[in-house]
């Protein structure tokens, strides 16, 4: 029993860094809409946009894993385009293996009646740093497990911290009650290797997939009761996901359950609930602030009473300008009708 415990707690140690080279994935990825695809940069109904999404990873371990998205964008009409900017963050384990990315994002916007294709670019810097003085190694551990105090004799790198440029690009297309779109992440496949050996940050491809069933319209088309059925996708080099779901919507509530699969040998991974609230009603005063709550129930063979979970919180908010020439425009632009 002793050895088994020693074994995971090696386990939970060394896992950031085995999965390092894999991006994480956010339960409310429509929350964080410039992450999923850069193409989705610009589109909503208003002006400004902000977004910010907090993941707090198997709350119910010692080991720190936490995500964070925080972005804000315009919707630029008179040119056809959204102009926006994206901070990420990630921090994995007890060894604190810590990302930070900013980029820009721009997206150029088809329209017509009743669709909205869009294409996207995204371009930035991240910062991977490691701190070593939180690894634990073989000569730190007895049977008994971790010796608090005993200084390993291992090594340290010359560098643990390092810089890169990072591409991304994607594609949206909204049409009627469809929205489709496909996006690739890490198209210039940086070196993000802290050891001196070059490890090539895999291309992350996403797709998303939705369709709006109004149950009871609503002239305003934004106030009525819908069920949204959408799926959403992701591969990185031998690990993929996805995601299915469905949300329940009436004017500015939003309910909804999906089931999570790795599509490794794992299978299941979670089940995940969700709660959206619109508080602000753009019909008064153009504005609308929200707020966004979903756990993670965790189904893998590492199950729920290990882990705690996950817990995401998003928050967004939109407005248009003072004297602004969009005001009241309602058209296939606004992604968030699918949320």
């Amino acid at each position: 029993m002793m050895m088994r415990g020693t074994r995971l707690f090696l386990l939970l140690l060394l896992l950031p860094l085995f999965s390092a080279a894999q991006d994480h994935i956010y339960s409310q990825f429509y929350n964080a809409p410039i992450y999923l695809n850069p193409a989705l940069t610009g589109q909503f109904e208003g002006d400004f946009r902000l977004n910010a999404l907090y993941r707090n990873q198997w709350t119910g371990l010692a080991s720190d894993f936490s995500y964070m998205s925080a972005s804000a964008d315009l919707n630029l009409h008179q040119i056809n385009s959204g102009l926006g900017l994206i901070f990420n963050r990630s921090s994995e384990g007890t060894a604190y293996l810590v990302k930070n990315n900013i980029a820009a994002s721009y997206s150029y916007i088809i329209d017509g009646d009743d669709f909205a294709l869009s294409f996207g670019l995204q371009a930035g810097i991240t910062n991977q740093k490691l701190n070593w003085d939180k690894l634990v190694f073989g000569d730190q551990i007895d049977n008994g497990g971790y010796l608090p105090g005993v200084i390993s004799g291992a090594e340290r790198p010359d560098v643990d911290s390092r810089f890169y440029l990072d591409a991304n690009a994607g594609t949206n297309l909204v049409y009627g009650k469809f929205m489709i779109g496909l996006a690739a992440h890490h198209l210039n496949r940086p070196d993000e290797s802290l050891s001196g050996f070059q490890a090539k940050l895999p291309v992350r491809l996403s797709g998303n997939l939705s369709y709006q069933i109004t149950l009871i319209p609503d002239q305003y088309d934004r106030d009525g009761s819908y069920l949204i059925p959408s799926v959403v996708a992701y591969k990185q080099q031998n690990v993929s996901s996805f995601s299915l779901g469905m949300q329940y919507k009436y004017a500015g509530i939003n309910a909804g359950i999906w089931y999570r699969n790795d599509g490794n040998s794992n299978g299941n991974d979670a089940i995940v609930f969700s709660v959206i609230f619109d508080i602000f009603n753009r019909k008064t005063n153009g504005e609308k602030f929200r707020l966004g709550i979903s756990h993670d129930a965790t189904t893998s063979k590492i199950n729920y009473s290990n882990t705690g979970g996950t817990s995401e919180i998003g928050v967004g908010y939109e407005k248009y300008f003072q004297n602004s020439s969009n005001g009241g425009r309602a058209n296939g632009l606004r992604c968030y009708d699918f949320y």
